[in-house]
């Protein structure tokens, strides 16, 4: 295992939380440096946070994800500098940082395309692309290419071509080099080459070595079989869209049973479970989904549902502005997901999680325990996290009424460790309204 394990995550969309513009203006400006300058990093350390997501950094046309140039910064969010200036900053806090590596497809204006398109079948790149000579697009070039998801911007990279691969490869090793990052978001792992990210598994591995430290590789999925992307060949982790699903409508639905079908699944006992052991990222919303505090019927669950986030196997991610309690609904372009924040805010909310984070920075079950369903009701949740020195009973209330939960603890005291309040299991564990309880047995 390594660092990752035992991290709470943070996630930021610099364009958006520095208040770039959505078109590339090529106007240099020195955004980036708003995270050490307004207090984000400060923030993060505050919160227990030890790894920090920063979407798209990269000279792009408009939103990241369409990369106009690998190895230059962003001018909208500043230099080489002042990214190495970042990653030192949340280094001296002990936060790890992770790129998002943007592989699968690149901007219409990526040099390498640019060069295609004035080149033809004579460009030296024509390779790296799947491209149609005797087709036409919208754009009348005399030619048509796949895309990503048919967006005829995005324009699918061809990971069959060895050059393409080794040009990537030099690139992630370089932004190791020059900004001594700890690892990679994949961006849609799901559509890559599955032969190309065996690669990249092989460069990370090469880079783990050089640094004595996990070089690590995070693949955004989102349905299937996670193994087919996690692995010792593959990703480290994913992205858990299947408990994230379940977080929210088991909420909504007064229905606990959904994400604990989910937990049980992925991480329980029994043969079938798929992932006992490994630690995939779970979130309650990102720079793609709205923001939970919008999602949920009822804001006074977000107590419960954070609760669930925090006491489940894996590692536990926060999106920017969502510790307080931000809204935001999902339109085309998602500028209200991604939005301008001046400086972080710290309400009750905050508190709460910041609350929970120190819980599980400070409980090994909590971080690396197994999972066992104790009960299940429609608005309750209880389970335990137990590791080889520890037991830990994660208790749920969603419900807007008090509740009393009846299990075998096996345990007859313990130690809340969210508020330090003793816990008598006795002849029931009470539960005051949206409550939750992570509670360290005396063994």
């Amino acid at each position: 295992m390594s660092w990752y394990e035992d991290s709470v995550a943070y996630q930021i969309y610099p364009l958006g939380l520095t208040g770039a513009p959505y078109e590339n203006d090529g106007v240099l400006e020195h955004r980036l440096l708003q995270l050490i300058d307004n207090g984000w990093i400060d923030h993060m350390a505050k919160l227990g946070v030890g790894c920090l997501i920063l979407n798209p950094v990269f000279q792009s046309e408009a939103h990241g994800y369409d990369t106009i140039d690998y190895r230059q910064v962003d001018c909208r969010l500043g230099t080489h500098d002042d990214l190495r200036r970042v990653v030192d900053a949340c280094h001296a806090k002990g936060i790890r940082v992770l790129l998002d590596g943007v592989f699968n497809h690149v901007g219409r204006s990526f040099w390498a395309f640019a060069d295609v398109l004035k080149n033809r079948q004579e460009s030296p790149y024509a390779g790296w692309f799947n491209i149609n000579w005797s087709g036409n697009n919208e754009y009348g070039d005399g030619l048509s290419y796949e895309t990503w998801a048919g967006v005829p911007y995005l324009v699918k990279l061809n990971h069959h071509s060895y050059e393409l691969n080794a040009y990537c490869a030099h690139t992630i090793r370089t932004w190791e080099h020059d900004y001594d990052i700890d690892g990679l978001r994949l961006d849609v792992a799901y559509c890559l080459d599955l032969g190309f990210l065996g690669y990249l598994r092989q460069i990370a591995d090469e880079l783990t070595a050089k640094r004595g430290d996990k070089f690590l590789l995070l693949g955004e999925t989102m349905f299937g079989d996670y193994n087919r992307w996690m692995s010792d060949t593959m990703c480290d982790s994913v992205t858990n869209y299947e408990v994230y699903k379940g977080l929210w409508s088991s909420m909504n639905a007064a229905n606990m049973h959904e994400v604990a079908y989910a937990l049980e699944r992925q991480s329980g006992s029994h043969p079938w479970d798929l992932y006992t052991g490994k630690h995939l990222l779970n979130f309650a919303d990102n720079h793609d989904v709205p923001r939970i505090a919008t999602k949920l019927e009822d804001k006074h669950q977000l107590k419960p549902l954070y609760g669930v986030l925090f006491g489940m196997c894996g590692v536990p991610c926060i999106y920017y502005g969502s510790e307080w309690g931000i809204e935001g609904e999902q339109h085309f372009g998602d500028h209200e997901l991604r939005p301008a924040l001046d400086a972080p805010e710290w309400n009750e909310l905050t508190d709460y999680i910041c609350a929970l984070a120190k819980a599980r920075n400070q409980s090994e079950a909590l971080r690396w325990g197994d999972y066992t369903q104790l009960q299940v009701q429609p608005q309750q949740l209880a389970f335990q996290r137990k590791s080889d020195h520890e037991r830990v009973i994660v208790l749920i209330n969603s419900s807007s009424e008090p509740a009393v939960l009846h299990f075998d603890a096996q345990c007859g005291r313990g130690i809340d460790l969210i508020t330090g309040k003793a816990h008598d299991f006795g002849a029931g564990s009470e539960m005051a309204p949206y409550e939750v309880k992570f509670i360290l047995c005396e063994r």
